[in-house]
């Protein structure tokens, strides 16, 4: 199929980063981030900070989490929609996905799954332990991890903080990552717009077959096989 120069080099099963399944995945990973963000001044002297951590500090997050525990219904529900409109977006761009949509796409998906176990086994894990109190207020063991490898393991109070700071962190980077491969494929497909124009003024035969195409072409031989 020869290019026209009025038209697309694109598939028309392609879904590309402007399409509205993009912002169906964008929105919702720039709103997780958000809330990350609004968890960072808690998160940052369990990690990061040089001072020691006081038990006024840790009694203070620890009021802040069983706040956020004890909300409504309603706000875990909206929560979990969102997230659904997520895999939502991905999914709409993976249906007859083209080559471009498996490498960016697909990988955006990976890491998105990658996040949503996070979220259920480090973050609401965590944030159950807290709210039932397994040893009391003021107690030394806070919470106990059952690991596929080590074995139970009792952590304390600030020990069981610092996991849930930690994987406050590990979201964060996760869904920067995708933020970061649907850039890449706005890019990518801005680079194939200026070769296509470039191609086009040097008034070069350029020949693409589309995803129908290609797909029409693996049928014939296909048949031609089973001819055989």
């Amino acid at each position: 199929m020869k290019l026209d120069p009025n038209k697309t080099t694109m598939s028309q099963n392609y879904r590309g980063s402007g399409s509205f399944a993009t912002f169906l995945i964008i929105g919702p990973v720039c709103f997780f981030l958000g809330i990350l963000f609004a968890s960072f001044p808690y998160d940052f002297p369990l990690l990061w900070s040089p001072n020691p951590i006081t038990p006024l500090h840790i009694s203070q997050i620890e009021t802040h989490l069983r706040f956020m525990h004890a909300a409504p219904p309603l706000i875990s529900r909206l929560l979990h929609m969102i997230i659904a409109v997520g895999f939502l977006g991905f999914f709409t761009k993976l249906y007859r996905a083209a080559e471009s949509n498996f490498l960016f796409d697909g990988g955006s998906l990976l890491l998105y799954l990658i996040a949503a176990g996070v979220y259920i086994t480090n973050v609401v894990t965590p944030m159950n332990a807290l709210a039932e109190q397994l040893e009391g207020e003021g107690g030394e063991k806070f919470a106990v991890h059952n690991g596929p490898l080590t074995g139970e393991v009792e952590l304390t109070r600030e020990e069981s903080l610092r996991v849930l700071s930690a994987s406050h962190t590990i979201l964060a980077f996760v869904l920067v990552g995708v933020l970061v491969l649907q850039a890449g494929q706005w890019y990518a497909e801005k680079r194939e717009r200026e070769d296509y124009a470039a191609w086009v003024a040097r008034g070069e035969p350029v020949e693409v077959m589309d995803s129908d195409e290609e797909q029409e072409k693996e049928e014939e031989r296909g048949e031609g096989k089973k001819d055989a």
